[in-house]
């Protein structure tokens, strides 16, 4: 009998260590290994360790105070180039303890049309396992179709290792110690992926226990001032809130601005905003020219802190005007815009101004009337290229390409009358009753159909804020009460709008155009 005990008791021994093992096997078989260890960054944790160390220490001196922290956003290239600027967000989470960090990076091999939620146990690096947050990803999941629990985007091959997601773990190891990781791999960056990622993040996500980080490098592959005058615009638009024009440029071809994790950033910052941040800043910008002193092709770098502020609200515009000199300017670039156009057949080929303010990128609307009548309107909404390039641009077209009219004649050129409105960045309105009737122009989106009328139009037509509302609605073509539905943004802007001298005033129902091709004849 005793020899029967033992030999069960052997027995019951043997079969929980190979119980144990099966299931430690399982889990580590169900974890994400690391596939750039060893080359975007140390494999040896000891060295490892050190290397962020080391780019910490820098970075905490520097770091302002950011007490309520929503989103980051952080490169993603090798350590020994992108290192030293990731670590001024990473420096940020200091003394902080969310329990859950939500991970956002693009796909740089595998293209997928959705939002990839990883359907493994966890992710590991040289300083080991983080486990995924599985009850968050399956609530997640169930939010929208365009967020899929899968291992696309996820799983490194041969010759396709994907990094964007890993490289951000050691730091949030280094900083936070234990916490359970979401990770999303975006495969398609279309404005309306980000929106339903964003939004759903919001919805899940309930007071400070949740951290996003974005994973983005900024332009690739250009010279190193250019690199600097593209990517300073990119940071601009993230300082200014200015996601959906954000969006509208990453998507254009060719590309007015680059990053390569342009869809992370937008859906961090729509999720963010919801949640109540209204504080974007840039905390460091360099690139690989920094690092390398090569500057004839470089890759830029950003780090930016997504955080709330008390008593601070973001304002749906920008304050900015323009000087008489300036507008004289702009106004003699859309005439000799529309005569070359019209009487010569080509694109006038304006040069540079000297004044710097015509330099940078706005929005702009060119207004052709006659003899008090509409006779064209187009603009672009979202800061595309240079003000002076928009308006030679815009004025061009409204002549030329305004299908509610014929073309412009060499006969009219003459009787024409300009007005031009010059636009701050759209910002999304999250309290309709702050929309001020004749400061304000309005888009209304609603998937991919949308609506714009600028803020003369509601003063002209002496519209109340909810009337004015209800007829963006119907430029979009949509119900006059859309603007209710949950998947309805309303985005506000201002506009510095002048002219020669006007003798009457007219309703502006403009429409927007694309990007244009280079040449139009």
């Amino acid at each position: 009998m005793r020899i029967t005990f033992y030999v069960l008791a052997l027995l019951m021994v043997c079969a929980f260590s190979l119980y144990t093992k099966r299931s430690t096997s399982s889990k580590q078989e169900d974890a994400r290994p690391p596939a750039v260890a060893g080359s975007f960054y140390p494999a040896d944790p000891a060295e490892l360790g050190k290397m962020l160390d080391q780019f910490l220490a820098q970075a905490q001196a520097k770091v302002p105070a950011v007490p309520d922290l929503v989103a980051i956003v952080s490169p993603h290239a090798g350590y020994q180039y992108s290192g030293p600027v990731a670590a001024y967000s990473y420096a940020l989470l200091k003394g902080r303890k969310p329990r859950r960090v939500v991970v956002i990076a693009p796909s740089h091999y595998e293209a997928f049309d959705f939002s990839s939620v990883y359907n493994g146990s966890a992710y590991s690096t040289p300083l080991g396992q983080v486990p995924v947050d599985r009850e968050f990803i399956n609530r997640l999941v169930k939010m929208h179709p365009s967020i899929q629990l899968s291992a696309v985007g996820h799983t490194p091959t041969a010759g396709k290792l994907e990094h964007a997601l890993e490289v951000q773990l050691p730091f949030l190891q280094r900083v936070l110690g234990d916490f359970k990781l979401v990770p999303i791999v975006m495969g398609d960056q279309s404005w309306e992926n980000c929106r339903a990622l964003g939004v759903a993040l919001s919805k899940l996500i309930q007071g400070n226990d949740t951290l996003i980080v974005a994973s983005s490098d900024l332009s690739h592959f250009h010279t190193y001032d250019d690199a600097v005058r593209m990517d300073h615009k990119t940071l601009q638009a993230i300082e200014e809130w200015a996601y959906l024009g954000m969006s509208i440029n990453f998507e254009s071809s060719p590309r007015v601005w680059e990053a390569c994790g342009g869809g992370p950033i937008i859906a961090a910052m729509i999720a963010a905003e919801r949640l109540g941040a209204n504080q974007a800043q840039v905390l460091k910008y360099a690139n690989s020219g920094d690092s390398t002193g090569d500057h004839g092709r470089v890759v830029g770098y950003g780090a930016v802190a997504l955080s709330k502020v008390a008593g601070r609200t973001v304002k749906e515009e920008a304050a900015f005007d323009l000087t008489q000199e300036e507008k004289d300017e702009l106004l003699r670039i859309a005439k000799k815009s529309v005569e070359t156009a019209v009487l010569e057949h080509k694109v006038y080929q304006c040069p540079e101004p000297k004044l710097s303010a015509l330099t940078n990128d706005r929005g702009a609307f060119v207004t052709l009337t006659k003899h008090g009548e509409l006779r064209g309107c187009i603009g672009y909404l979202h800061a595309a290229q240079p003000l002076y390039l928009a308006v030679r641009d815009v004025a061009m077209h409204a002549a030329l390409r305004d299908r509610r009219f014929l073309p412009v004649s060499a006969s009219e050129v003459g009787e024409l009358e300009y007005e031009i409105s010059v636009l701050s960045p759209l910002r999304r309105v999250m309290d309709v009753n702050r929309i001020s009737v004749g400061l304000h122009g309005l888009l209304i989106r609603k998937g991919e159909t949308q609506g714009v009328l600028l803020p003369q139009v509601a003063t002209d037509n002496n519209w109340d804020r909810l009337t004015f509302v209800k007829q963006t609605c119907r430029k979009a073509g949509l119900s006059e009460d859309a603007w209710r539905d949950a998947d309805t943004d309303i985005f506000a802007f201002t506009a510095v709008v002048f002219h020669p001298v006007r003798k009457t005033r007219l309703e502006v129902l403009a429409p927007d155009l694309p990007m244009p091709a280079v040449a139009l004849f």
